[in-house]
């Protein structure tokens, strides 16, 4: 199997398995308990927290482990209308369905939402975002980096903005954890997945500024320091706190690395194959995305005939009803229908290698003259 599709998950690195045996088999005691069991979780959690937060540039306390990228935004997002209770919510039209949904949500409760587009690079301007600001503004998100594009927004300037007019900002770092340092200094809320980075999947982390006002999401005990209730899974923060570390201590060997292949690859295929495009500016992207499309194909098709080489990519198109939809994201940018459906993104990791470039360059090459054949 050829896998290209590290932007929805990574394998589970060796060392962070290890890391986690522990927790699954001798110490596996409740960390809330009193007894020495307890206390032996207890303390790796607490481990693991100071851990991400030195990587991350944060206080410990600022650090809430959850389920990952999907619940640290609702709880962001959620949490900051509960806490006052109407007002109006600015997002990129390009956020995560997470984000995306519980601002419509909110949206259903009486709290006005401003969506705001990005140009065709697939940048959101940061004036743009302002503009769209009122005197009642109280939630601002945009995203560290597109996951279906891997372009990167201007969340520095962004988050000039929030603060200086007292919105709340939250960005979504889950495709950016693993390339770029944590913009800890522009947001006040920050989330992100381990299964990103070389982590185990269904744990993440909410970076919350001190000072923040934002409701819990979910109640219970007294887990997380009060704010999110719930048995913590001990092994998967550990896990991810070993993932977390190796991923910053390697980043510019791998980024470097992984950007070698991606633009390889990219080149081939942008110069061999006719009728193919970009979509996004690639002096603003992640190292490791490539979001291409194919004028005279249906993206899914494409993904058929790969899959049925054994390569794993992704069309970043949503199923409802089982009726495929084209990307919103890309809609949102200009492309037309077509060309949003025609779309395929490549997502490299540390583990592909050049050979399995130059086989995914001839797979791909044959199936799309095989679809505009036809």
């Amino acid at each position: 199997m050829i896998y290209l599709d590290n932007a929805a998950s990574t394998r589970l690195d060796d060392e962070v398995l290890t890391a986690m045996l522990p927790y699954l088999k001798e110490n596996f005691g409740n960390a809330q308990s009193q007894h020495a069991a307890g206390r032996a979780c207890a303390n790796a959690i607490s481990a693991a927290r100071d851990k991400i937060a030195a990587l991350a540039g944060c206080r410990a306390d600022e650090v809430y482990f959850v389920s990952g990228g999907t619940e640290a935004g609702n709880t962001a997002l959620k949490g900051v209308c509960a806490t006052h209770k109407k007002g109006h919510l600015v997002l990129s039209s390009i956020e995560h369905a997470s984000v995306y949904e519980s601002a419509s949500d909110m949206k259903k409760l009486g709290f006005d939402v401003t969506f705001v587009e990005p140009e065709k690079d697939g940048a959101v301007l940061a004036e743009n975002i302002a503009n769209a600001m009122r005197a009642d503004t109280i939630f601002c998100a945009v995203m560290a980096a597109n996951n279906e594009t891997g372009v990167i927004q201007p969340v520095e300037e962004i988050g000039k903005i929030c603060r200086e007019r007292g919105v709340f900002f939250y960005t979504d770092c889950v495709q950016t954890a693993a390339y770029l340092p944590m913009p800890v200094r522009h947001a006040d809320g920050m989330g992100f997945s381990a299964h990103k980075f070389y982590g185990p999947k269904g744990t993440g982390a909410l970076i919350l500024k001190k000072g923040s006002k934002v409701f819990r999401l979910i109640s219970g005990g007294m887990q997380e320091m009060g704010f999110r209730g719930g048995t913590v899974n001990t092994a998967a923060i550990v896990g991810m706190a070993a993932a977390y570390e190796k991923t910053c201590l390697e980043r510019d060997k791998t980024n470097a690395y992984i950007k070698g292949l991606r633009d390889a690859f990219l080149k081939r295929v942008l110069s061999e194959v006719e009728g193919t495009r970009l979509n996004g500016d690639l002096n603003k992207m992640l190292p490791s995305l490539a979001n291409i499309s194919f004028d005279g194909c249906d993206g899914e098709n494409i993904l058929f005939l790969l899959d049925l080489k054994g390569i794993c990519v992704s069309t970043g198109a949503a199923c409802s009803a089982g009726a495929v939809s084209p990307s919103d994201t890309l809609i949102s940018m200009g492309c037309d229908l077509k060309s949003a459906k025609s779309s395929i993104r490549f997502s490299f990791g540390k583990h592909n290698t050049e050979a399995e470039v130059e086989e995914v360059v001839g797979a791909l090459k044959f199936a799309v003259q095989k679809i505009r054949n036809n």
